[in-house]
């Protein structure tokens, strides 16, 4: 850190941030009142992919650094190989807001959600000068471990084909609600950034609606997670999938969250969200890939 900095300027206040999942993130204030936020790999299988992930990230960082309708944060440092830290880690400038999953009013939750999908229109909207890499699925038919049951079975052969026909779109592949900040309540309510880069790629924009229309299903509710599309197209995106193409993508990242959907409690509690049990992300995951299937099967 000390390198890192300006000369003259200190780090006064150290603090350990919640709601990561991957990483350990601290938040460190300076003498001058910059805050900067320290993103770590502590945990075995990250810390291993370190250097991948995070020179990735530090990359995207760098690309989305003021590009205007992104929030991100801007670039301090990185080192992704632990020559001078005690894990592998990222420096980068915190932006202002909080990541926001309670639950409202119908309506204000609903305008929660709708710029959630405009960010996300913006960002598959970024043509790079270098493509990223090409997106990696996070299951496949034969590592899926669902629970037996017709409904299960029907769901994993959907996935079992050669992926569908797209056409390539800037994704982040790891787009949802606790990945974005809000600011502002009510009409003032705003997205003040995008955060957690290290899986940015290549692929089809539907991958980044089905990440985040699994994770609103098991933090809201299966309901708001097959709406998720609609909101996104009544946002300007478009070019997404129709029928058992659709149904593909949405599948290909359903079913990677089974059958370890309760550990997303953990991550929400810490984030304020104490009414999911751990077997409540189970139950919503069975019923949303069940109105998957309904919808487009």
């Amino acid at each position: 850190m000390a390198k890192q900095l300006a000369e003259g300027r200190t780090v006064t206040g150290c603090r350990l941030l919640s709601g990561g999942w991957s990483s350990q993130l601290r938040g460190l204030t300076l003498d001058d009142g910059e805050e900067l936020v320290l993103r770590s790999f502590v945990k075995p299988f990250f810390r291993r992919h370190a250097p991948g992930l995070l020179s990735r990230e530090a990359s995207v960082v760098a690309l989305l650094a003021g590009r205007e309708g992104i929030p991100a944060p801007a670039l301090v440092a990185v080192d992704a190989t632990a020559q001078h830290c005690d894990h592998p880690s990222l420096l980068m400038t915190r932006l202002p807001g909080v990541v926001r999953v309670d639950e409202e009013d119908p309506e204000a939750l609903g305008r929660r959600l709708d710029l959630l999908a405009a960010q996300l229109v913006r960002i598959h909207a970024v043509v790079p000068e270098e493509l990223p890499r090409a997106y990696q699925a996070w299951t496949s038919p034969e590592r899926v471990l669902a629970p037996a049951g017709g409904m299960w079975e029907r769901a994993a052969d959907v996935i079992r084909r050669d992926p569908p026909p797209y056409r390539g779109r800037f994704l982040h592949r790891d787009y949802h609600p606790g990945n974005v900040l809000f600011t502002g309540a009510g009409d003032g309510l705003r997205v003040s950034g995008v955060v957690d880069s290290v899986d940015t790629s290549w692929g089809p924009a539907d991958l980044d609606v089905a990440h985040c229309s699994t994770a609103l299903a098991l933090l809201h509710g299966p309901a708001q997670g097959l709406a998720f599309r609609a909101r996104y197209e009544a946002q300007g995106g478009h070019g997404l999938a129709v029928g058992p193409d659709h149904l593909y993508w949405r599948l290909l990242d359903a079913l990677a969250y089974s059958p370890d959907a309760g550990k997303l409690a953990g991550p929400w509690r810490e984030l304020g969200r104490t009414d999911p049990t751990p077997d409540v992300p189970a139950e919503r995951l069975e019923a949303y890939v069940r109105l998957l299937l309904e919808r487009y099967g």
